[in-house]
């Protein structure tokens, strides 16, 4: 074990002493490293960003999964969907399900009491259901025409008071409170509003209009929560004629969600890529370029295991140093953008596995390059092919 242990210390101190006498070929590398890490970092925040601003109104609910209409494309399904008060109660009905409710969802467009044209998804619920979120200012909603607005509509002037006016229908909306977090669907700020609101708008009726009764029994899903977990869809499904997903799977179904994030993710695995053909690129030119000390140090006894080790700890050493400092500059700038209008948030996770995917990407492509060591000849040493 000793002996193990002394070896490792001699790879590692001539690695170092190779890495110091080359420095300005080892900082370009490792500069070129820290960007790419750098650029994993904003990119990893970025696409966490686009996850929040999507569909943060169903990641921060405690509903557990949707029921949409049976047939239902994945696509856009919530604005798609139309589901019934019979299914909900079928639903509801079910041993293994603690609440089910019918949720509306419509993306409208909307001016606030000085003219400000809004953006707002409205999602009417029932005003003391388990789906309606806290007021953290003002106020819950009690009474139609009321609503509760994602805590970053703030940031486009509105207020407590304020009178919301729909285009097209005229609907007046008035903004009682804000929730304590974001709350966005589609990257678009939500309102809660009463069930009833909601259906009145989606039958297009304008304030005043008499509705039929049907109108007031139609959502554009059945929002559910499970006694002890998730409840059993299928079973679900059967009795009420409908296609229940996890919220997870929810996700989807919400504009734009599934692009944006298979967009990013392609964009990191070719960057992880690039990283690993970087990586093996520059090593298998500075192998070349000690091909002859390599072949003196074979030809004085050094295994090829040695010269393997030397060559994957120079990789090592640059990688986790490099890595480690994009990753800090590379947090440092996503703290700035956080809270500005572009979507971004940084976890920690993503972060970190991105550093740790660059760092084994890295290493493998340096070790495939300093496989070349295998093959070098001692006899090279001596000038043959001179």
């Amino acid at each position: 074990m000793s002996g193990r242990r002394g070896s490792l210390e001699v790879d590692m101190f001539l690695a170092l002493r190779e890495l110091a006498f080359a420095r300005t070929r080892f900082g370009l590398m490792g500069a070129v490293v820290a960007l790419i890490s750098v650029l994993t970092v904003l990119l990893s925040g970025l696409a966490s960003g686009l996850v929040v601003d999507g569909v943060s109104g169903l990641l921060r609910s405690p509903v557990q999964a949707m029921a949409f209409e049976e047939g239902t494309k994945t696509d856009s399904a919530f604005t798609r969907s139309e589901v019934t008060a019979v299914q909900r109660d079928a639903w509801q009905g079910q041993a293994d399900v603690a609440d089910a409710e019918l949720l509306g969802t419509a993306i409208v467009n909307a001016k606030n009491d000085d003219g400000t044209p809004l953006d707002l998804t409205l999602f009417g619920v029932e005003p003391q259901g388990f789906v309606m979120p806290a007021a953290a200012e003002g106020r819950a909603v009690t009474a139609e025409g009321e609503a509760l607005l994602s805590v970053s509509a703030k940031d486009e002037g509105v207020e407590v008071g304020d009178v919301v006016t729909l285009d097209r229908l005229g609907t007046q909306l008035t903004v009682v409170g804000f929730t304590e977090d974001q709350r966005t669907f589609g990257h678009v700020d939500i309102a809660f509003v009463p069930l009833r609101t909601w259906q009145e708008v989606h039958a297009g009726l304008t304030p005043g209009e008499t509705a039929d009764p049907e109108v007031y029994d139609v959502g554009s899903v059945v929002a559910l929560r499970g006694v002890d977990g998730a409840p059993d869809l299928a079973a679900g499904d059967a009795a009420a004629g409908t296609s229940a997903r996890s919220i997870e799977a929810a996700f989807d179904s919400s504009p734009g969600y599934t692009a944006e994030l298979m967009t990013m993710q392609l964009i990191q695995i070719f960057l992880y890529g690039i990283s690993a053909l970087v990586v093996g690129a520059f090593f298998t030119l500075w192998t070349v370029q000690r091909t002859r000390e390599l072949a003196v140090m074979r030809a004085i006894g050094a295994s090829t295991r040695f010269l393997l080790t030397d060559g994957v700890l120079q990789a090592a050493v640059l990688l986790v140093g490099s890595v480690a400092v994009g990753t800090g500059i590379g947090a440092g700038l996503g703290a700035m953008l956080e809270g500005t209008q572009m979507p971004f948030v940084l976890q920690g996770q993503p972060v970190l596995t991105g550093a740790l995917l660059l760092v084994g990407l890295g290493l493998a492509g340096a070790a495939v390059a300093t496989g070349r060591i295998s093959s070098v000849d001692p006899v090279t040493a001596l000038g043959e092919n001179r």
